[in-house]
């Protein structure tokens, strides 16, 4: 069994990486694959509660996210640089997430076999 580790840094909405890269999440659990994901950067707003992407006539991204726990995708971490630059604390997140600093994500990423990033 390889360990998967997806990176997503990309902004809610920000055209077809979203969906692909879900997909991905998606196939690589459902092939009883180890999979992680590491929200970073914008990436962190994929998760943000309480979206109003309807008021834009746009999908709401961070509710698909839910279906993870279906694939037993659980291990969810996020990056707490990234969210203190967005005003934003764990308890702002649809899932709960492990938080790591920065300087541990090349750990993170060692610890996986394949690291694929959005």
């Amino acid at each position: 069994m390889k360990k998967y580790l997806f990176v997503i840094r990309r902004l809610p909405n920000s055209g077809s990486h979203f969906k692909e890269t879900l997909e991905m999440i998606m196939t690589a659990a459902a092939f009883d694959q180890q999979v992680s994901v590491l929200f970073a950067d914008d990436g962190v707003l994929q998760l943000k509660r309480l979206q109003n992407p309807s008021a834009m006539a746009l999908k709401d991204t961070a509710a698909v996210f839910k279906a993870l726990e279906i694939y037993d995708v659980n291990a969810l971490y996020v990056e707490i640089e990234s969210l203190q630059a967005r005003g934003l604390e764990p308890d702002d997140l649809i899932l709960p997430v492990q938080g790591v600093h920065r300087s541990e994500i090349s750990g993170l990423m060692r610890r996986h076999d394949i690291v694929l990033p959005d």
